[in-house]
């Protein structure tokens, strides 16, 4: 419930108060819509693992298809951020050709594409029940943790470099580059490690396995799933809530909504922006008052 409300708010705050004019707009909207997606189907999933499925064999395909798109297009759009701050900082000449709302667009429908794709042998799988799991543990690993890990820690890794040899007063984006790559380390690590072991499992490696060691690599599955799973709700305060703009843009969509808790959340939000407005105040007034002196 949390993750769906917070992606929503964040819906909610890329459409009406934003309008998607950027690239960054386009990709925190879409990984929003590819995390509610995945959390959407998380119901009916809660609902087949306990070995009874009653919703019938097309409402099954419907649902698979809703996690999967979900979950690869919310990994490939995580992506598609980490190409994007990668342009915006390292190459910034060549971003402001490239980094426009076409570009965006066309940005988001292929990585919708991709995600669309990806899932594909999942949802129509026929035959050998055994033989998909393994294809599918494997793919997992490949599409949604060691191709992604690669493209993101090159990206990160030259924005760190670029950050470190330029201004310091630029070094602390780097805590929130460093937060973004260590939160999805955290969450999907774990369950894509204990679904590699689960893959080798069939494959019979090792060959003799007790039915002890194997039950517990079924609940280590399910145990590192949910905390996966608990990065779709991560999403909306690591990616946008910690930016100053979407507060600023959420404090007066809120300003204007008849809602009797939007004096509260007005209310936690307002001091920061207080202060940081009081900050940059100061800081310009202490430079004005410098050349006024020179």
């Amino acid at each position: 419930m949390l993750g769906v409300l917070g992606n929503l708010l964040v819906v909610w705050v890329m459409v009406a108060g934003v309008g998607l004019r950027s690239v960054t707009d386009v990709c925190l909207f879409n990984l929003a819509m590819a995390d509610l997606l995945l959390l959407s189907s998380l119901p009916f999933l809660a609902h087949q693992a306990r070995r009874h499925w009653s919703f019938g064999d097309g409402w099954c395909k419907a649902v698979l298809g809703t996690y999967y798109v979900g979950f690869y297009g919310g990994i490939f759009f995580l992506v598609l951020m980490s190409v994007d701050r990668y342009l915006a900082i390292v190459h910034a000449i060549l971003a402001l050709k490239a980094r426009t709302r076409t570009f965006g667009a066309v940005a988001a429908v292929v990585t919708w594409a991709a995600g669309l794709l990806a899932s594909f042998p999942e949802t129509l799988k026929e035959g050998d029940p055994h033989h998909w799991q393994l294809f599918g543990l494997l793919k997992m690993n490949v599409l949604g943790l060691v191709l992604p890990l690669v493209i993101m820690t090159f990206c990160y890794g030259c924005i760190i470099r670029k950050l470190l040899s330029g201004r310091s007063s630029r070094r602390p984006a780097v805590r929130l580059i460093l937060v973004v790559v260590v939160a999805f380390l955290c969450c999907w690590l774990p369950y894509n490690l204990t679904c590699f072991i689960k893959a080798l499992e069939l494959m019979g490696i090792p060959k003799e396995i007790s039915c002890h060691h194997s039950s517990n690599l079924r609940t280590a599955v399910q145990v590192t799933e949910v905390v996966a799973y608990s990065h779709s709700c991560l999403n909306p305060v690591l990616y946008v809530f910690v930016g100053q703009r979407f507060r600023r843009r959420l404090l007066r969509l809120l300003s204007g909504t008849p809602c009797r808790l939007c004096p509260v959340i007005t209310r936690l939000l307002g001091p920061r922006e207080e202060r940081l407005r009081s900050s940059v105040f100061s800081q310009s007034t202490s430079l004005n008052e410098r050349s006024t002196a020179v």
